[in-house]
């Protein structure tokens, strides 16, 4: 049974001149297949049955009104948009049993994707498919807290095309609380997402999708925010973050850590960034672990990714990027995939308060270095702390390990340290501290073609070099202004340093301009048309 298309409110007619919902002529309302709005009535077979009319007659609306709908796995078809109406609920079970096996749809590769499709809405192959409107999707995951089992997700689509998900309330799912793998042409806009029940409760993971639109959307979560994955070998690509606001107790925007394809064509902008205010942590940390996460340590390729107006506080670190290689297999039938490839990210216009004194890192492993990063109109304000030991510590490789922005702990700069890196551009960053800190702004090791343009950054009394450079190579310093009473500038180490070269910096209120260690040569640094006070 269906209403006619009179009953159909503007909104949905607005939609129905998108390709989503192109040759919808009907909706169907749950109640007219059973569906009862108690909360208690569990209605799963009453809703398909509604999914599947809707499907069978060309496509259209399954309509939620006002209530309550209590519910196991359904499964959306071909051209059907669910409508969640203000006021209605779809409630996930709390019973296990009423969820489709975590093997229903059964991948080839990975656990993590057969157990994917064990949410309270699944679809594979599809097309055409929406779930919007101004209602809520509860998944009831304070009934699945436990970790070492399989959980429901909120929603699970595979392999579909143009999709649509827009205007609902998300949360509390078991796991994941959205995750589109394989998908084409997706488009996440004006959700609002809550999820701080459970284990793995992540807000959005776009895995080895392409032609992605997410816009205007609120996620606070407990576990990674809006993520990016490739749990195969087919990149994340083309893909569009634009005017969200995010809260993570993990990381807050991030690629990886599965990264199998890798991340291609991405641009994040104009998103806010702050410490989750409504929750508990579960796992992570409570003010959260990176705003900006960028990993590949699955042999995947990140390449042209351009971040910028980004607003941040109170997370740990604000950005981290890492080249790792835990090289996790997601096809068995090939072999184990070497180093990846980490390139070409822009990130411009950032603005970070009262983040924690661990530092930002950039890097790469030994012979395989990140290329070609460029990061311009940055202000980040540490928390501070750092000695004179944390100064001189050694970072180690640790080139198979989990990629997180606190895995070599407190760093020997509090800025940002980089190692392992081609190509490495700062231009007008400014790194403050609010207490005293005696570490380095900025270290740079094993690195090659950096420039260090206009670099504005606390000096504490006591401190290190503000900057330390070992076994660096072709380094051009800049329009700096160090600030007076730096006790020493410029610290260059290495054997393999060479051509570094001081330019055009008023160094009149440093004590000492630079220092070389033994293995140095001499002619490693040269200087040309600095300013230095009359001593």
């Amino acid at each position: 049974m269906f209403l006619d298309r009179r009953w159909i409110s503007s909104a949905f007619l607005c939609l129905a001149a998108t390709s989503f919902a192109a040759g919808a002529e009907a909706v169907y309302d749950v109640r007219d297949y059973g569906a009862k709005a108690d909360g208690k009535t569990l209605c799963t077979t009453s809703i398909q049955a509604a999914i599947n009319k809707c499907a069978a007659e060309g496509g259209g609306t399954v309509y939620f009104p006002p209530g309550s709908w209590l519910s196991g796995t359904i499964y959306l078809e071909d051209h059907v948009t669910l409508l969640i109406d203000s006021g209605a609920t779809l409630l996930g079970s709390r019973d296990p049993n009423d969820y489709a096996h975590p093997h229903t749809h059964q991948g080839k590769g990975s656990d993590v994707r057969n157990f994917s499709s064990w949410s309270l809405i699944a679809g594979r192959g599809l097309r055409h498919v929406a779930i919007r409107g101004q209602g809520t999707i509860d998944g009831q995951g304070s009934a699945f807290r436990w970790k070492d089992r399989s959980r429901p997700r909120g929603i699970y689509l595979e392999n579909c095309r143009d999709v649509l998900i827009e205007g609902v309330n998300l949360r509390s799912a078991g796991s994941w609380m959205q995750h589109y793998s394989n998908c084409d042409r997706l488009a996440v806009r004006g959700i609002t997402v809550f999820n701080h029940v459970a284990y793995n409760n992540d807000g959005l993971n776009i895995d080895s999708c392409r032609d992605v639109r997410i816009s205007g959307c609120v996620v606070d979560s407990d576990d990674d925010a809006i993520v990016m994955k490739s749990l195969s070998l087919k990149p994340c690509e083309n893909i569009t973050i634009a005017n969200c606001v995010v809260s993570s107790h993990c990381n807050a925007i991030k690629m990886g850590t599965e990264s199998g394809g890798g991340f291609q064509n991405i641009t994040i902008t104009n998103c806010t960034i702050c410490s989750p205010r409504y929750s508990k942590v579960t796992y992570g940390k409570q003010r959260g672990l990176a705003g900006l996460a960028l990993e590949i340590v699955d042999g995947g390729m990140l390449d042209r990714v351009a971040i910028s107006n980004i607003v941040i506080k109170g997370v740990s670190v604000p950005i981290f990027m890492r080249l790792g290689n835990r090289a996790r297999q997601y096809d068995q039938d090939k072999p184990k995939p070497g180093v990846g490839i980490f390139r070409n990210v822009t990130i411009d216009n950032v603005i970070a308060t009262e983040v924690s004194g661990i530092g930002c890192s950039i890097t790469g492993l030994p012979g395989h270095v990140v290329e070609n990063v460029s990061l311009s109109n940055i202000k980040l304000s540490f928390d501070g702390g750092g000695t004179r030991a944390d100064a001189s510590r050694e970072i180690p490789d640790k080139p198979g390990s989990y990629p997180e922005s606190t895995m070599f702990g407190t760093l020997s700069a509090y800025g940002f340290y980089c190692r392992h890196v081609r190509g490495l551009s700062f231009t007008n960053v400014q790194l403050q501290t609010a207490e005293p800190d005696e570490r380095h702004a900025l270290v740079c090791e094993d690195v090659e073609d950096v420039s260090i343009n206009g670099l504005d950054a606390t000096c504490s009394p006591g401190a290190a070099a503000t900057i330390r450079l070992t076994d660096a190579r072709g380094v051009l310093i800049r329009g700096c202004r160090p600030k007076a009473g730096t006790e020493l500038f410029l610290n260059l180490q290495g054997a393999r340093s060479d051509r570094i070269v001081l330019m055009a910096n008023d160094l009149s209120g440093v004590e000492k301009i630079f220092m070389a260690g033994p293995d140095v040569k001499g002619a490693a640094l040269a200087q040309q048309s600095n300013y230095r006070a009359k001593q």
